[in-house]
């Protein structure tokens, strides 16, 4: 079933084209991604799809009462007190409200049986818990915090969550990666997994790509290139695309020669077959200047030399309050060192960064730096540029030309060219680029420097795949020390040779090896760590009974909360609606003129609404119990 299609969609910025003539189709199940360098228009085309902008020529067609959830790079909280007020400001929440009220207030009444019809329709009856879960996950755990108060990263995982509790047709995401930690990555990637979800999504997690994706649309040069399968899959045909490509140019370069030298013999011509072949020399002029957009980002800076001593942590301590951050850590950096540092929000990661670049000073220990180390320091807030400044002029104001190795140099236009911003860009200015070009250039202006010691926050975030590839060649390239934060897995397996694991409560575990091998570590220590959960149940379990042995049960009950007599009238209304349902598959089921595979559907419907009766009842008898003699 088609959900929407986007017919012949073109966009411009003045003499700038995006994209020309964009066709595509969204199907139910399709797991689309949209792949392009930055610039190239790939956020515009979801905000058209969205219906936020729109395109100068061309139509985007939706299936009537299809619904599109968009995460945006950034959403507006301005008018919003609460997690809740900003979760429950939706279609789905407010049918779920409408209910409750009814439910306590008029459940006798015409208005509540449509309220139920209602719950049915959008799924409504676990809202509430489905809510709270996916919050938890994505690290919300208080309904009643306030939005003013948080992060960028903190809203991007908010926004994240209520598109996903929206539930709607079709998913569109912009970078729905980026400020989400390794875990919870992981559990984005089984969420979209699921077999029915639509999804259309621009992002630069590669894994994602990989076992996610079912198509990928890549746009280049304006054109816009449909590639049947996953992350490899595309790999591999983008690569025979380009051969082909370079073999149709080489011919369209032959019989550009031959027709030249052939118009360079002629005299005017006056001939209906003259006038053709003249006629026809543009469209083969054309193929035979094309040009293949494959660049790659080469540059081997001249970096500075590092001696002996390098980075020394000697039992550094730091806590922030109660919030232990690093306990007594001690560790010696080596020539030539790639790190990870990978754990959840809030560990300390950035902290342990500050420290080194002497932004932050240790409650206890000492940080030792040696003489000849030169940092490089690429941090996730980004360059301040000044306003009116043109892209020349930011590396101009570094140095007009920068050594490279063996005794060659590179100018500042060459430099920007070898990072993917042709000349027309030299002297744009700095505030008309995308999120992804300035963070390029960013970049850039740290590798100037001729760092020794690379520390590289987030570096990945809003780049394309190919920069992204092209850092990932030149870091294994580079001969001095490297510390990346990264929730991008495929880039720290890439680059990093072994990890620190930041656990929380400021303990740092050293793994030697990458993001997979840290992975391993991982699932180990969790299987420990559930085998111990169980075990401490069990004894706690066996203590209870001993005490009551000899006690009795206790008297004494906890007062029951709102919350809790909220669900317990939710349960009432959830239990009487699954009985009819179980009714009502009964008498079908009588209807001796069911085929087999109706009878068997039936039956299916049958116990998975048994299983779920069972499951809602014995909820309803333990809050039950606990109301008990109140």
């Amino acid at each position: 079933m088609n959900y929407l299609s986007i017919e012949n969609i073109s966009k411009s910025y003045g003499i700038r084209v995006l994209f020309d003539e964009v066709t595509f189709g969204i199907d139910k199940g399709d797991k689309i991604a949209l792949v392009a360098k930055n610039g190239t228009g790939k956020s515009t085309l979801l905000k058209i799809i969205c219906g936020i902008e729109t395109a100068d020529t061309g139509q985007v067609i939706m299936r009537n009462d299809t619904t599109v959830g968009f995460l945006d790079q950034a959403d507006s909280f301005d008018k919003y007190s609460t997690i809740k007020e900003y979760i429950f400001d939706s279609p789905k929440f407010k049918i779920v409200q409408e209910y409750e009220e009814l439910a306590v207030n008029a459940p006798e009444s015409d208005a509540f049986q449509d309220a139920m019809e209602e719950m049915n329709r959008i799924g409504g009856w676990d809202a509430e818990q489905q809510a709270q879960k996916i919050l938890s996950v994505l690290g919300h755990h208080d309904f009643e915090r306030s939005v003013k108060k948080m992060s960028g990263g903190e809203h991007k995982r908010l926004a994240l969550a209520k598109v996903l509790l929206n539930d709607p047709d079709v998913l569109v995401l912009d970078e729905p990666t980026n400020h989400l930690d390794l875990d919870m990555i992981e559990w984005l990637e089984e969420y979209l997994s699921q077999k029915n979800l639509t999804l259309f999504m621009v992002t630069h997690d590669r894994y994602f790509l990989e076992s996610i994706c079912s198509d990928i649309i890549e746009l280049d040069g304006g054109e816009c290139y449909k590639y049947k399968g996953n992350y490899s899959y595309y790999l591999e045909k983008r690569a025979e695309r380009f051969a082909s490509d370079q073999t149709t140019i080489d011919k369209a370069k032959n019989l550009m020669k031959k027709e030249l030298d052939w118009l360079r013999r002629q005299p005017k011509a006056r001939g209906t077959k003259q006038k053709a072949r003249v006629d026809a020399f543009g469209a083969v002029k054309e193929a035979a200047t094309k040009k293949i957009d494959n660049s790659k980002l080469e540059l081997k800076v001249l970096s500075t030399r590092l001696g002996t001593k390098i980075l020394e942590f000697h039992k550094v301590s730091k806590s922030f309050g109660d919030n232990i951050m690093l306990d007594k850590f001690t560790y010696n950096f080596k020539r030539h060192e790639k790190i990870g540092i990978v754990g959840k929000n809030g560990v300390g990661k950035t902290t342990f960064i500050n420290m080194i670049m002497d932004q932050l000073a240790p409650d206890s220990g000492k940080i030792v730096t040696g003489d000849t180390v030169k940092y490089g320091y690429y941090n996730q807030k980004g360059m301040k540029f000044k306003k009116g400044k043109k892209v020349i002029d930011i590396v101009k104001d570094i140095a007009e030309a920068i050594p490279l190795e063996k005794g060659k140099s590179i100018t500042a236009a060459q430099l920007l060219e070898k990072f993917f911003f042709p000349k027309d860009m030299h002297y744009q200015q700095v505030e008309l680029l995308s999120g992804g070009e300035k963070k390029r250039l960013y970049l850039l202006t740290i590798l100037l420097e001729n760092p020794n010691f690379l520390i590289l926050d987030e570096p990945t975030n809003d780049l394309d795949i190919y920069t992204i590839q092209a850092l990932e060649n030149f870091l294994d390239l580079f001969q001095g020390c490297l510390i990346v934060i990264s929730h991008d897995r495929y880039f720290i397996d890439k680059v990093c040779d072994h990890i620190f694991y930041f656990k929380g409560k400021g303990l740092i575990k050293d793994i030697l090896g990458n993001y997979t091998k840290y992975r391993e570590m991982l699932i180990l220590d969790n299987e420990k760590q559930r085998v111990a959960n169980r075990e401490e149940k069990s004894d706690r379990a066996e203590k209870y009974e001993t005490l009551v042995e000899k006690e009795g049960k206790p008297k004494n009950k906890p007062a029951i909360s709102n919350n809790k007599r909220k669900e317990f009238m939710k349960l009432e209304s959830q239990i009487a609606k699954l009985e009819a349902d179980k009714k009502s598959i009964t008498e079908k089921m009588y209807d001796t003129s069911l085929a087999p595979e109706g009878l068997q559907k039936l039956s299916d419907d049958l116990q998975k609404t048994s299983e779920t009766l069972d499951e809602k009842s014995l909820e309803w008898m333990e809050i039950a119990e606990m109301m008990e003699g109140e």
